[in-house]
């Protein structure tokens, strides 16, 4: 297995989602974060989705989301995050030999296409196969559902602590009916399907991560940069 390469998986799933007719995608400062963390401790980072295109989440191009140095960095076309975006790979023509890391960004829209992504849980599993880490944060938890472990032949979750997106956030954003409507599974009906412990933060928009093992999940934007750091602390045990 290569050492220091991170594979940082994205949604494809671009539609609209919220009430306002706004679309979900790849919430920005879930990927910018973790991309921006692994870069700061010498990792090489490739950008991967299941179809090779991804789009931006509109609600985290707001203000309250993404500002001052992030809001920089990603006008910046020159910006090592948007160089890495250029390159984005489509997961069946990615080598899960040449990473340590698989690390699941988020968004709703993961909820759209993780569960279905095949080719990405199937580099999900085989990093974690050769004693790689897997990663997720916020609703990038969404790759865990139909993700098996080679080794067991059981949900790769399954006995497991893990933590996402919490159902309070769910109700708090006004998004709870739209998933009950589409049929979208939340990260918490995620754990209790496979059996995984699922440990909520005091507060839905603390910053808070779990390592369980080479498994590592976060709950939120704000615990992007955490559930990072835990990946990479993870990737030297």
């Amino acid at each position: 297995m290569a050492q220091k390469k991170v594979l940082l998986a994205l949604t494809s799933f671009n539609g609209v989602f919220y009430a306002d007719g706004t679309k979900t995608g790849v919430f920005v400062v879930e990927a910018m974060h973790p991309f921006n963390a692994f870069k700061s401790k010498g990792f090489e980072v490739d950008f991967v989705s299941e179809t090779g295109t991804y789009g931006w989440d509109d609600h985290s191009l707001a203000p309250d989301f993404l500002t001052g140095q992030d809001k920089l960095d990603f006008d910046d076309k020159g910006s090592d995050f948007n160089k890495g975006l250029k390159n984005v790979k489509k997961a069946s023509d990615v080598n899960p030999d040449d990473y340590c890391i698989f690390f699941a960004s988020a968004g709703h829209g993961t909820l759209f296409d993780y569960p279905k992504a095949k080719s990405l849980q199937s580099l999900a599993s085989e990093i974690y196969d050769k004693n790689g880490v897997v990663a997720a944060v916020c609703h990038g938890p969404a790759i865990f559902d139909g993700l098996i472990e080679k080794k067991s032949g059981k949900p790769l979750i399954e006995g497991k602590v893990i933590t996402g997106f919490t159902d309070i956030g769910e109700v708090i954003l006004q998004v709870d009916g739209i998933m009950k409507e589409k049929s979208l599974l939340s990260v918490e009906d995620i754990a209790k399907k496979y059996n995984a412990k699922y440990v909520p933060p005091i507060g839905p928009w603390d910053d808070y991560s779990v390592t369980d093992g080479r498994l590592i999940t976060g709950v939120n934007p704000a615990s992007a940069h955490s559930t990072a750091v835990r990946a990479m602390d993870a990737a030297k045990q």
